[in-house]
């Protein structure tokens, strides 16, 4: 039997075993459905959060009041103080729930408010859970938590069986849910690019997020509200409880209880605790005034993008007329930047309509997903030579980094842009082809001069000498670097600044590879 006679017949039969493996999925999916459930009414006066926030809506209806959260331990003290203030329901939508400190102490919190008499309702994509699985598992026997995973395996347990069925089903495992919402009473919802760990709450040993949410209240809510149960009863989250079931789960469930409370005892939980003890005015709207708008919108892929069946790019449908909208000023961040042949002609056309364009995303050095960059790369000369101005952030800025666990390093993961001073967006949403395309995503939309004042003042710290590298280039043509060094003198880079030959040429090969629509 000839060469390509074998190759021939393996591709038809791994097509036949792909074939049968996302059938019996499917049939495996619509067995462990759960019950559907929606989001519990709003009542007047019933709940902490109905009395601190309801007088201040009931002032604006029709508007959305919006914070901006963009210092990590607001933002852990804002999901913590909302869960604390629950008194009806706390429905919380996320890509990863690591299991380390911040991740248990808020675990923690949402257990503390089962045990008051509240509902909880948990969305984890699958990718998220591959830390978290047992203490999820777990406390979803609590008789007022429900965890659902959404897209998961049917192998909860060893790495082949996973393994062969992720091969087995590859189209449609590589399309997960990166959404992030944290949504309590009905009243609060937090909305932005992080997840739950702590590397987002300025808790990581090594590296931290630079990271942007938006804690919203007001008729925003109820949107988020409704995207959260389009994606909890779309038949593509599954509960745990039948996903894997415990042979004593009274238990697993008091071992995980107890766990997750010792948490507070650990000494790098103290300066998390005092923040949550400082910042109770966070979520009292009399004490710390929102921006209120009337134009507020939480937008979303639906959950059927992640059969590959409907909604593609339907988000970017959403977002890219604001993009052309931009007459003045447009400025993006992206962590994991690649534009593609469309949205560097969209830049290009934007620039050469006297739009004044730029971007900030992560240098090669300080992303934590080098295979992303060597996509990005491909298409920072064609921008610039158009006149798109672009920064990469560096990963360790003059004066030093410092997470409240030791010395650390910086890593871009905000989505976000502004245009014209006025117009913006923060989401989960990278401009890169997964997110465009393969990941569901989500994010708020909103026109507010005072808020994308306060997001432009965020990004021209971000991009100053001192925190990020200029990308430019030189008379020959050639790719240059420039940032602050010692003493505030410029220092200049002929190739990716503070990276390693073999990450260099990794990105590089990356680059070279057809791979572009899975980064």
């Amino acid at each position: 039997m000839s060469t390509l006679r074998i190759i021939a017949l393996a591709c038809v039969g791994l097509a036949v075993a792909s074939t049968l493996a996302t059938w019996a999925y499917g049939v495996f999916a619509s067995r462990m459905q759960g019950e559907p459930s929606y989001a519990l009414p709003v009542a007047q006066g019933q709940t902490l959060l109905d009395r601190t926030i309801g007088a201040a809506t009931d002032a604006h209806p029709g508007e959305s009041g919006l914070r901006l959260l963009a210092e990590n331990l607001d933002a852990f003290a804002a999901r913590g103080l909302s869960a604390r203030g629950a008194g009806r329901s706390l429905d919380l939508m996320y890509y990863i729930w690591r299991d380390d400190l911040t991740g248990r102490l808020l675990l923690a919190e949402a257990l503390a408010a089962a045990e008051r008499g509240v509902r909880v309702r948990i969305l984890i994509d699958d990718i998220g859970t591959s830390q978290t699985w047992h203490a999820m598992a777990a406390v979803a026997h609590h008789p007022r938590i429900e965890v659902r995973i959404f897209n998961p395996t049917r192998a909860r347990a060893g790495g082949l069986r996973r393994g062969i069925e992720i091969m087995l089903r590859a189209f449609s495992v590589t399309r997960r849910m990166h959404n992030k919402a944290w949504i309590v009473d009905g009243r609060v919802a937090i909305l932005g690019g992080r997840n739950i760990g702590d590397a987002y709450f300025d808790a990581a040993e090594h590296t931290n997020f630079r990271d942007m949410d938006v804690l919203t209240i007001g008729t925003a809510v109820a949107q988020a509200q409704q995207i959260f149960d389009a994606y909890w009863n779309s038949g593509l989250a599954l509960p745990t409880t039948r996903l894997s079931p415990m042979k004593d789960p009274t238990v697993a469930l008091a071992q995980a209880a107890q766990g997750l409370r010792a948490a507070a005892s650990e000494p790098g939980a103290r300066p998390y605790l005092a923040r949550l003890a400082e910042r109770l005015a966070l979520l009292n709207p009399e004490a710390e005034q929102p921006h209120w708008t009337a134009t507020a919108r939480v937008v979303a892929d639906p959950p059927q993008k992640a059969l590959g069946q409907s909604g593609e790019n339907w988000l970017m449908h959403e977002l890219r007329p604001l993009l052309e909208a931009a007459r003045r000023r447009l400025d993006i961040t992206s962590p994991y930047f690649i534009p593609g042949e469309q949205g560097t002609a969209l830049l290009v056309e934007l620039v050469a309509q006297g739009v004044a364009v730029s971007v900030l995303t992560n240098s090669l050095a300080a992303t934590d997903v080098a295979a992303v960059h060597g996509g990005y790369a491909h298409y920072r000369v064609p921008l610039l030579q158009a006149g798109v101005k672009l920064w990469e952030l560096r990963p360790e800025q003059q004066g030093g980094n410092f997470s409240l666990r030791g010395t650390s390093g910086a890593s871009l993961h905000t989505k976000a842009f502004t245009a014209d001073a006025r117009v913006g967006f923060i989401g989960s949403m990278n401009l890169d082809p997964r997110s465009a395309s393969l990941n569901t995503e989500m994010g708020l939309i909103f026109e507010s001069e005072a808020l994308a004042a306060q997001m432009q003042a965020i990004w021209q710290r971000e991009t100053a000498p001192s925190r990020s590298y200029a990308v430019e280039l030189t008379p020959a043509g050639r790719l240059q670097w420039s940032a602050a060094g010692l003493g505030g003198a410029t220092v200049r880079y002929d190739s990716d600044p503070e990276t390693s030959l073999p990450r260099r040429l990794t990105a590089w090969l990356v680059g070279l590879l057809p791979l572009q629509s899975q980064l």
